[in-house]
Order: structure tokens, then C-alpha cells, then sequence
């Protein structure tokens, strides 16, 4: 899957707004410096020697950015070294610690890739930095501005977020805008929550679901960034307003801040998500976290997943949990969306949904068409084998279609000259729909 990368920040751009309404336009100009900095600094660090494992080539490494806005900046300490003496640098050696432990051992996922590239981190960035963020290279840490936030290391579902939006981009790449950008936010909120519940040994219904708290100074009257469980409640401050996240689909903001509201309608997932934890019972990240991870990484959430489809993705990995999940998606005012792949069905099995786009030929035109089977429905294997065994498909002549399927999940393009007879006359009768 090519990544789709983006700045992801954990304080929304209508708090920065509030804060210092010059901040995010200095932020632009900063993107384009720390890109080509950054290219420039990987591309001459050098390669690990060949045999060693991934302890010795780096699982994470802090830079400090020395207050300034280079990246990565000087390197402080990397995995295996001994505590810096700078209370920000352990912080955040700590917390990537943590946060890649709860992948590798709960999930089995080997960094944020899944192959065990080194993590970057860098602390102490800008001056009164008030933010954090995943660049998609790697993230970044502010000390904050000592009047509404401290440093952004001291909260470490701070670190599980920004490092949970490089597992996102690296699996189903959700875009950053709207229903799919709200998912990636509550995706990160979800894994950062864990992480911490998980570092503190909480249950779900002894945890207290408030992203970033202790972030704030003693002057703010507030407790958090956001409230899982209860969004629209994590603060209420004559300087930064009341906390804008609404609880349920009746609520969702639908304007054009925020890049269509990924902070502010993360709430409604960030709901369904503790409620489901909590109705699992036990601890989250086993319970209703190993189910979001397999939604997340099976391939039914694409790029431009809604809630109601991640819903479904959900439900469909549920198990024995799925009238909990069910239900949590309900008390939140989202409907699975059935034609979705990975929907249940009435006895809770999934169907399999298969689809298939028809382009090229003389006029260049296109066509789309689908068709669910039941479940245990004996076509939905033969599909599958008739896929699995297409083999690499490339043109042959000119002016012929193209023939894009689609089933849980996965795609396979097939040439015209490459389709079998059962494939064609699949693909026609989805077609003639």
C-alpha cells in the first residue's frame, strides 16, 4: 500500500487558533524546511551493518531540536542507552518504549510498519512549542507554552497517539479529511488510551478515557485534550472555549474547519470505542482494541472508510463480542453500513461482498458493479480461487478492458486477455446489475 502522508497534530487547529492565531501559519512554512531537511539527514545516515538485529540498528532514537526547527536535530539516546538525565528525552524514550511494546506484544506488529523500521523522535522543538506531531517521517514533540500546556512528552498517550497515525497511514492510509480523517484521529486516540491504561495496569472501567491529561497547566479549567467516554467535556476555559466534540451522529459537525472536523468528530467513535471496552469488560487493549486492530489491518478499511463502515469492519471482527460492539455503535447514533465488506449478517457471519471496475476499451469508458453472496454461500471460495490464481495480468492489445475486482477487501486487476470464463462471466453479471 503506498502511504499517504500528512502532518498530524495532537492539539486541534481551533485550539492553536484560540492560542496563537500566527501558529499555523508559521506551522506551513515550517513543513516545507523540516521535508527537505529531513530527506536530506536519512539519506546520509548510514545503512545498518548487514546481520544485526533490530535492537542494534535502533529501535527508536531521540533527537533534541535544541529549540530550534531542524530535524531530526542532535541525537540524544537511542534504545539500549541509559537514561539521558533530560526529563523530556526519558519521557519520550519511555513512551515509544511502551508504545511499541503494546503493538509487537498484543498485536504482533513489529514498529509502525510492521517490519521494524527505527522510530524518530525529536523533543524540545521551536520555542513554546504548544504541540506534537507525526510528519510522516517522524514525530515531534513541543515543550509547550508554560501558560496553557506543558511538555507534550509529559503525557504518554501523547507518544502512543502520534506514533498510532504512522500505524494508520501504513495500513489503511485513511485520508485526512472528514469521516476518514475522524477515524484516523479516534485510531490514535484509541491506541494512545491503551497504551496508557496498559503502562498504568487500568481495566476499562477503571481508566479515566481523557486523552492528554496533565498536558494543561494548573491555570486551565480543564482536564484533557478530549474525553473518550464523555466527549464535549474535557474542558470548559475562558480562554479556549468549551471542548466542541459531540457524543452522537445527531451532532457532527459538518463545516470546514479542521479539515472537515478530524478533531472535533473523532468524539463519536472515540464514544463507541470506550463503551464497547467497557461492555467487553477487562482490559482494552486485549478486548476492544485487538478487534479495532483487525478492522483496521484485514483490509475491509480503505482510505475513504465512513464511520458507518469502519462500524461494520467492526462488528464483522467482533466474535463473541459483537452485540457489545453493536450496541456501542448504536448508543452513538452510527448505523454499520451493510453493503460494506465485512457486514454481518443475520446470524452474525459476514458476507462476502465482491465488486468489480470495468475500464479502458475504445471509448475509454467506465463501469462499476457488485454483488454480495451469502454467507456459506459456496461461489464466495470460488471467487476467492478464481482471484487468488489470476496470477500477474498485463495488457495484451490494444484498446481492451481492464478489469479491477474486488473481494475482502483485496484487489486484483485482470487483464481482458487474462480472464477466465468464469471470471467473465462473473464480472458481466455484476455489470448487467
Amino acid at each position: 500500500m503506498t502511504s499517504r502522508k500528512h502532518v498530524c497534530h495532537i492539539v486541534p487547529p481551533y485550539l492553536m487558533q484560540r492560542l496563537d492565531p500566527g501558529r499555523l501559519d508559521q506551522d506551513q512554512g515550517f513543513r516545507a524546511a523540516r521535508s527537505e531537511h529531513l530527506t536530506r539527514v536519512l539519506t546520509q545516515r548510514p545503512a545498518p551493518e548487514a546481520g544485526s538485529t533490530a535492537a542494534e540498528a535502533g529501535d527508536w532514537t531521540v533527537y533534541t531540536a535544541g529549540n530550534g526547527t531542524d530535524l531530526p536535530g542532535e541525537k540524544v539516546r537511542a534504545a539500549g542507552e541509559p537514561e539521558s538525565g533530560d526529563e523530556t528525552v526519558d519521557e519520550a524514550a519511555a513512551g515509544i518504549t511502551g508504545s511499541l511494546a503494546l503493538f509487537e506484544e498484543v498485536y504482533g506488529r513489529d514498529s509502525y510498519d510492521g517490519q521494524g523500521i527505527e522510530v524518530v523522535m525529536t523533543v524540545h522543538y521551536d520555542r513554546n512549542y504548544a504541540n506534537a506531531f507525526w510528519d510522516g517521517t517522524q514525530l515531534v514533540f513541543g515543550d509547550g507554552d508554560g501558560e496553557v500546556f506543558q511538555r507534550f512528552t509529559k503525557a504518554v498517550d501523547v507518544i502512543g497517539h502520534e506514533l498510532s497515525h504512522a500505524v494508520t497511514e501504513h495500513t489503511a492510509g485513511l485520508v485526512y479529511q472528514g469521516q476518514p480523517g475522524a477515524l484516523n484521529e479516534h485510531i490514535s486516540d484509541v491506541y494512545g488510551s491503551c497504551i496508557k491504561q496498559r503502562l498504568l495496569g487500568q481495566s476499562a472501567d477503571e481508566a479515566d478515557w481523557i486523552i492528554g491529561a496533565g498536558l494543561f497547566t494548573e491555570s486551565v479549567q480543564g482536564v484533557g485534550l478530549r474525553h473518550m467516554l464523555e466527549p464535549g467535556t474535557a474542558y470548559d476555559d475562558p480562554n479556549l472555549g468549551k471542548d466542541p466534540q459531540p457524543a452522537h451522529m445527531d451532532d457532527i459537525y459538518e463545516g470546514p474547519d479542521d479539515n472537515g472536523g478530524v478533531h472535533i468528530n473523532s468524539g463519536i467513535p472515540n464514544r463507541a470505542f470506550a463503551l464497547a471496552a467497557k461492555a467487553i469488560g477487562g482490559n482494552s487493549w486485549d478486548g476492544a482494541g485487538k478487534i479495532w486492530y483487525a478492522a483496521l489491518t484485514n483490509g475491509a478499511v480503505t482510505t475513504d472508510t465512513d464511520f458507518a463502515g469502519f462500524a461494520a469492519a467492526t462488528i464483522a471482527e467482533a466474535g463473541e463480542h459483537v452485540d457489545a460492539v453493536t450496541t456501542a455503535w448504536s448508543e452513538v447514533g452510527v448505523t454499520p453500513a451493510s453493503g460494506a465488506p465485512g457486514a454481518p449478517g443475520p446470524d452474525g457471519e459476514s458476507p462476502t461482498v465482491v465488486r468489480v471496475r470495468r475500464s479502458g476499451g475504445f471509448l475509454g469508458r467506465t463501469s462499476e458493479g457488485s454483488v454480495e453472496l451469502a454467507p456459506g454461500d459456496s461461489q464466495a471460495a470460488t471467487v476467492r480461487d478464481l482471484l487468488a490464481n489470476a496470477g500477474p495480468s498485463k495488457p495484451k492489445g490494444a484498446d481492451r478492458y481492464i478489469y479491477e475486482f474486488e473481494v475482502d477487501g483485496q484487489r486484483t486487476v485482470v487483464h481482458e486477455g487474462d480472464l477466465s470464463p468464469e471470471l467473465r462471466e462473473l464480472a458481466n453479471r455484476m455489470l448487467e446489475q
